[in-house]
């Protein structure tokens, strides 16, 4: 996507002062200056074999661990997988992830991890926390949701998640901005800074089309990137709550702020697009 930069633009920061260097001996990661071998994990507990990892790149100074795989890369494909016992049953399960490099290399995995009480009494609204795992299984981003009203009615009980990078240190958050029409949301740094904005379409559905929701300038006069759900065809959209998504954003993007758009990226997928199968049915007869 062809991406409007503001006039003198000349890339967001690559890295913010402050973060530990990773330490020595950290996993998945070479020599500064050197290749790193490309050995593909094809088996991991709790990770689907088959897909080649993407080799892990040298850490920039200052990146958080497992961040690094973010810096060579402008977009993100999120696949949702389909849970047999949620397809049958409609009893919801914890949904899995598999996060892929545009080449179709997995970055990430990630995991639900909630109760099952939770899951089946609050539905897409419940809290949550997400755990997105590296190649070696270590867990490199925490995405934690609160319980929030989702009525439009009270703008004071607006969504929100917090990314962490690595698991206990805030990097950012995603925050609802209250609008009658339109979904926004505003990207935040670890101090609460704003930073960018997110504007969805006014009408959110899929139907035979893909919904994007636009990545801004705090101003609105730029379009830096931009969030999709995908269409994934008549069947799977109507039996399944199973999504699937793409991220753009620019490459020499602060790594930060793209570990904050997947986070944007999964808030959205639950507020929107998480519904059970009766709803879907619902909604098409």
């Amino acid at each position: 996507m062809d991406k409007q930069r503001p006039p003198g633009y000349t890339g967001y920061p690559g890295t913010q002062a402050g973060y530990p260097v990773p330490p020595a001996g950290y996993s998945g990661a070479g020599p500064v200056g050197f290749p790193v071998p490309y050995q593909p994990v094809t088996s991991q507990p709790g990770v689907p074999a088959g897909v080649p990892w993407m080799p892990a790149p040298p850490p920039p100074l200052n990146c958080p661990p497992g961040l690094e795989y973010l810096t060579q890369i402008d977009q993100l494909l999120i696949h949702q997988q389909i849970e047999l016992l949620e397809v049958l049953t409609g009893f919801e399960t914890c949904n899995k992830y598999e996060i892929k490099n545009s080449l179709g290399q997995r970055i990430y995995f990630a995991a639900e991890d909630t109760d099952c009480c939770t899951r089946n009494c609050c539905g897409p609204s419940r809290p949550f926390t997400i755990r997105i795992l590296d190649n070696t299984g270590r867990e490199v981003i925490t995405l934690e949701r609160p319980l929030r009203c989702t009525s439009c009615c009270f703008p004071c009980c607006l969504q929100e998640i917090e990314i962490q990078a690595p698991p206990g240190v805030p990097v950012g958050y995603v925050t609802q901005t209250w609008h009658p029409c339109l979904p926004k949301f505003t990207l935040q740094n670890e101090r609460r800074e704003d930073v960018l904005r997110i504007t969805g379409p006014c009408i959110v559905c899929s139907c035979c089309a893909d919904v994007d929701f636009e990545i801004k300038s705090l101003d609105d006069k730029y379009v830096v990137g931009k969030i999709s759900k995908q269409w994934t065809g008549f069947v799977r959209e109507l039996f399944t709550d199973v999504d699937n998504f793409g991220i753009q954003f620019p490459l020499d993007l602060d790594v930060k702020m793209k570990a904050v758009m997947l986070g944007a990226c999964f808030l959205i997928d639950f507020m929107f697009f998480e519904m059970t199968r009766s709803e879907q049915r619902a909604g098409v007869w």
